[in-house]
């Protein structure tokens, strides 16, 4: 007998292992001398692997001691040790009570700041124009943003020009306020407050990066010699600023989630102290992680130590500035709002240096969908992103977070199955409720919001491929064309598709399913072995129908050699029976099994679509007519039906 321990010989298989150390690293498919490694595309893979592919190293050293059996994982080669985790490189703070953030839900917005004008920008290959600015500006105030960054005056003329602009045209309306950035350097401070000359309202933004790598190898300034320089900065912009009322302050210590907790909780400190902040004038804190080195908890952590420690906390607003290097700026954006923070900068669709800041309508929209009104607009999400991809020149994904082209789409068969009955369990509750769909609570399978909510419509939720089950095609027809198949014929089709999709390896678009219908389906009523024409259906008596009409059959004993056809009579309880009792007098023996009928859509003129299973012996097969009139669909699906039988039996 076999069997497995957690203690596995270092380097080799262990008892039972479908899996023994790999011979050979290179996983490269080579010239094809020898055996394909582990991994290696045959000739007769669908795509060649690229004769200039780098040799990936598989892993092949020891397994880790006390690895479960289930869990073959080896030594890599990656030089991992280059790195030292997040808590070797910054203390991290938390409160001897104890941490309070993971106990706290957000029940509101914090305040959006959008910086597209400014950090976006400046990580374009080609930075935006004039008008390619205004045109950012413009949708983010009609989206609701209240406040907005809108340039480093003191970096370009281009930005200053912007700022000025924004100024002289009075495009600002009197509830927002602009927001611009300047490094603490006493003519590049003076010239930004040049820049806001005449708004009303404006926040001048400080900056200054505080973490030790920074201090050591960018700045070469000691802790006390920065604090001085940071304090000489924003000592001239008080007194600028005692020319402009509207004016506020704000800094932020770059490289915040790097930098020692004491010398930051210092240097903010004394700024509040320096600016006088109070209710009525508050400050902002701004508390960047400008580049992602740890799990979002940890800056959750040190979020709230500041939250707590800093002086006057009901004259400062804390803000945070998430990068995305880890692939987690959104949820380091959210724990910090549960830590304390207040407002948040980022970019829409997180555009920014790298991997971008933190996404701002992901944010809003994850609020959204928790109930939370996120005090901005996104009804017509498919313009807001026409927009930054126009400004930006950068395609938005098609899988970003609800506005990519496929974030709303499935292909599975078990989703698409889901999905429908979701959304029938939506209509069916929305009318006991007596409200309009739109108006009725949200909870459909896979779809964590209302495409409507974003000006979207249904199109594109379910799409069809090989990975596509039968309740997406059903989905899609009747949404599209009207049809609402029996479950049974369903499924039949669906066997179609399959072997369609698995054909051509492409998706398989509405137009295309009901082509296949047409063709499986409809057609045949018409291009098959057996024609009907002149044909009619009267109740003779209650209960007693006649079918009358003429069968055509090139020489298949239906009617003569030379297909000139023959009258055919047949009486039933109804016009179906009839029709079945007069194709059986021609040698057409049929059993209706199952039929239904309906109405493709609203209206006395809207066509009909009957469906049919006929049985003959063992075998079943399905059948569908379209018309105008009920009676007309119905006998078409029948002799659909009667021809599909004939063509697979010939």
């Amino acid at each position: 007998m076999t069997t497995h321990s957690a203690d596995h010989p270092r380097g080799g298989a262990r008892p039972g292992d479908p899996h023994p150390a790999p011979r050979s690293a290179d996983t490269s498919a080579g010239d094809g001398t020898g055996p394909a490694a582990p991994g290696a595309m045959t000739a007769s893979a669908a795509m060649a692997v690229p004769a200039a592919a780098p040799a990936l190293r598989t892993p092949a050293g020891p397994v880790p001691a006390g690895a479960p059996w289930w869990n073959p994982q080896r030594g890599s080669a990656m030089p991992f040790h280059r790195y030292r985790p997040a808590r070797e490189r910054v203390e991290v703070r938390t409160n001897p009570e104890g941490r309070q953030w993971p106990s706290r839900q957000i029940e509101r917005a914090p305040l959006w700041v959008p910086v597209d004008l400014r950090d976006g920008n400046q990580a374009l290959a080609e930075p935006m124009d004039p008008a390619r600015k205004r045109r950012m500006f413009d949708v983010q105030v009609a989206m609701g943003f209240k406040e907005i960054e809108v340039g480093y005056p003191s970096a370009s003329r281009a930005d200053f020009d912007f700022v000025r602009h924004l100024a002289d045209s009075g495009a600002v309306p009197d509830d927002v306020t602009a927001v611009v950035f300047t490094a603490a350097r006493a003519d590049l401070i003076e010239r930004t407050f040049a820049s806001i000359a005449g708004l009303p309202r404006a926040v001048v933004h400080l900056y200054t990066a505080t973490a030790p790598v920074w201090r050591e190898v960018v700045i070469r300034r000691e802790r006390a010699e920065l604090r001085s320089l940071v304090e000489e900065a924003a000592t001239l912009m008080a007194r600028l600023a005692d020319r402009a009322p509207g004016v506020r302050f704000q800094f932020s210590p770059e490289v915040f989630n790097l930098t020692e907790p004491d010398f930051v909780l210092e240097v903010c400190n004394g700024l509040t102290a320096l600016w006088d902040a109070s209710p009525d004038r508050p400050v902002v804190h701004n508390l960047p992680a400008t580049v992602e080195i740890a799990t979002p908890n940890v800056y959750a952590d040190q979020i709230e130590y500041m939250h707590r420690h800093l002086d006057r906390r009901d004259a400062v607003i804390l803000s945070v500035h998430p990068h995305n290097d880890r692939g987690t700026g959104v949820a380091c954006a959210e724990l910090a709002l549960l830590a304390g923070a207040q407002r948040v900068e980022g970019c829409l669709f997180g555009n920014g240096e790298r991997t971008g800041n933190v996404d701002l309508v992901t944010l809003a929209l994850n609020l959204h969908t928790q109930g939370v009104d996120p005090m901005l607009d996104f009804s017509d999400i498919d313009a807001i992103r026409a927009t930054v991809e126009h400004c930006n020149r950068l395609p938005v994904p098609g899988r970003h977070p609800y506005v990519g082209d496929l974030v709303h789409t499935a292909y599975s068969g078990t989703h698409q199955d889901a999905i429908k009955k979701g959304f029938e369990h939506h209509a069916r509750r929305a009318a006991e409720l007596g409200v309009p769909a739109a108006r009725a609570p949200w909870d459909v399978p896979y779809l964590p919001i209302d495409p409507a909510d974003l000006g979207r419509d249904y199109e594109a939720v379910i799409r069809v491929n090989s990975q596509s089950g039968k309740g997406g095609i059903a989905y899609l027809l009747k949404d599209r064309y009207g049809l609402d198949l029996p479950p049974a014929l369903r499924a039949d089709f669906s066997r179609i598709v399959q072997a369609a999709a698995d054909d051509s390896g492409e998706e398989i678009t509405a137009k295309a399913l009901w082509d296949l219908f047409d063709a499986a389906y409809l057609a045949p009523a018409d291009r098959g072995p057996l024609t009907l024409t002149g044909w009619r259906a009267v109740e003779a008596a209650p209960g007693r129908h006649e079918f009358t009409g003429i069968l055509r059959g090139p020489g298949d004993g239906a009617g003569g050699r030379d297909g000139g056809g023959r009258t055919i009579t047949g009486t039933g309880n109804g016009p179906l029976s009839a029709l079945a009792g007069a194709l059986a007098t021609a040698g057409v023996p049929v059993h209706i099994e199952h039929y239904a009928e309906h109405a493709t859509g609203p209206g006395p003129d809207s066509p009909a679509v009957a469906y049919v299973r006929i049985r003959s012996g063992e075998d079943g097969w399905w059948g569908a007519g379209q018309d105008t009139s009920v009676l007309t669909a119905s006998v078409r699906s029948v002799l659909s039906a009667v021809n599909r039988a004939r063509a697979d039996r010939s």
